[in-house]
């Protein structure tokens, strides 16, 4: 596995949620909560510079059925916009299938006695947590970055 810091992105129309790992990639903690709108691409590129990340995992919901939607074209945007907005950086931008995350974050926090509607930044953030472990279990297995490379 590549040694590094991963930064994962859960991509809303309302909030952006920001998870990171460890540069051995054992561990992924929520970061932040961005606001999405003009600011986001900005301090995202912030964020990757303050870690030193080589990666930044960009959560693609793809429906049940396997199709894209509405959200999948917004979510792929966003990754080809912030591929360049780093183009002075050495990190890769990389769309990863996000299914079910903000579920699994949701379940997670309901589990846990937390209000939905009180928690929507933790939840955002756990969703790219959930994100980030993913790509990560699937780095483990592959010996590589994973995902589908975003270009210029």
């Amino acid at each position: 596995m590549i040694s590094g810091v991963r930064i994962a992105l859960d991509v809303g129309s309302v909030r952006i949620g920001v998870a990171k790992c460890d540069p051995e990639g054992l561990l992924a903690t929520p970061l932040t909560t961005i606001s999405a709108g003009p600011n986001a691409l900005l301090e995202v590129g912030e964020l990757v510079q303050e870690h030193g990340a080589i990666c930044v995992y960009v959560g693609k919901p793809i429906s049940l059925s396997g199709k894209d939607t509405a959200s999948t074209q917004a979510a792929i945007k966003f990754a080809q916009e912030l591929m360049a907005n780093l183009s002075h950086s050495t990190a890769q931008v990389r769309l990863i299938d996000e299914r079910l995350s903000t579920v699994s974050a949701q379940r997670g926090m309901h589990e846990a006695g937390r209000n939905i509607k009180q928690s929507r930044d933790a939840i955002d953030q756990a969703a790219a947590v959930v994100i980030l472990e993913h790509a990560l279990a699937s780095e483990r297995n592959s010996g590589a970055l994973v995902g589908e490379e975003v270009k210029l």
